[in-house]
């Protein structure tokens, strides 16, 4: 009985350790051309729902790369776009990823996409 204050502390401090760990970003997809410029995206979601909106499946119908890129969390906004960013923003690309990347010192993401209207 003397290891179980052990073994509860223990579980505490790796409850506190979980807990303490950055939460994954939420992504999604966009479509670049070669120059970076944007294109339309086309995503759906099986579990379409208010409480779930990730999309799960999104596909470049109208040509351009694939790119996963994190959704802008709250208080954060997309940098804006210009031909500077498009250029650094597709050169960042790294096995189809945007995921952390930055450009003059701003998070690369995107806003998040409003269900209501649908996509």
């Amino acid at each position: 009985m003397k290891a179980m204050p052990l073994i509860l502390g223990l579980a505490a401090a790796a409850a506190l350790a979980g807990a303490v760990r950055a939460q994954p970003e939420a992504t999604t997809t966009i479509c670049l051309n070669p120059g970076g410029q944007a294109r339309p995206v086309t995503c759906r979601s099986h579990d379409a729902s208010r409480i779930n909106q990730q999309d799960d499946i999104c596909q470049c119908l109208h040509g351009g790369q694939e790119v996963t890129v994190a959704i802008c969390p709250a208080g954060v906004k997309a940098p804006p776009e210009s031909a500077a960013f498009e250029r650094a923003r597709y050169a960042a690309v790294s096995k189809g990823s945007l995921v952390g990347a930055s450009w003059q010192g701003r998070p690369i993401c995107v806003a998040p996409r409003n269900r209501l209207g649908g996509d």
